[in-house]
């Protein structure tokens, strides 16, 4: 008996749909929640700050999207078991704390090798960490293999201590009504008679 061509493709159909759906049931899914914005203060002590950035690297700051903590093979970025004991032999010249922080403001300075330059900066969007949440992952980082020594006080290549100007706030808007009265409605009407005249046009010479 002949299949009618109509069923044959919607077989295939049905059949596709549901291969793809039993291969996305087996990947695994990993949930993407909110930024979680954490509260900072000035007195926090280093082991707090390494377990705030801790959950910064897990939520925020994306961390773990890329970054494996003790696995090995074919890894997307580099596996950080163990970085806070390597930190400060990796560049020569940086100390643990700088060559952190010089991996999180200006990841394309140094590049681990083997691994493409992909990092974003995660002071920038669409991370956007503050000065603050940086030093918390740093202490987070130190914890991989050594000890955390960086408290909120702490300076770097990147951070001053100082607080950064904030942002102009924005032009306030017109008064309501402001905009109704006689002086501003009559306002184009004004400047056109105030124009100069234009020269005739086509006359110029040659």
């Amino acid at each position: 008996m002949r299949i009618p061509h109509i069923i044959r493709i919607g077989a295939l159909i049905l059949a596709t749909t549901g291969f793809y759906t039993y291969v996305g049931q087996m990947v695994p899914q990993k949930g993407v929640q909110p930024p979680k914005e954490t509260a900072l203060g000035a007195v926090l002590s280093t082991a707090d700050m390494a377990k705030i950035g801790r959950e910064i690297m897990e939520g925020k700051g994306i961390c773990l999207t890329c970054h494996t903590i003790g696995k090995s093979g074919a890894l997307r970025f580099p596996d950080l078991a163990g970085v806070g004991s390597r930190a400060g032999t990796r560049v020569p010249g940086l100390s643990d704390v700088e060559y952190f922080a010089q991996s999180l403001y200006d990841p394309f300075a140094f590049v681990v090798p083997g691994f493409p330059p992909a990092m974003p900066p995660v002071n920038q969007p669409p991370i956007g960490l503050t000065d603050q949440e940086i030093l918390c992952v740093i202490a987070a980082l130190q914890t991989l293999g050594g000890t955390p020594t960086v408290t909120m006080k702490t300076t770097h290549r990147y951070y001053d201590g100082k607080p950064k100007p904030s942002a102009a706030p924005p032009a306030a808007a017109p008064a309501k009504g402001s905009q109704l009265r006689p002086g501003v409605i009559l306002q184009p009407l004004v400047a056109h008679y105030q124009r100069p005249a234009e020269a005739p046009r086509g006359g110029g010479e040659r």
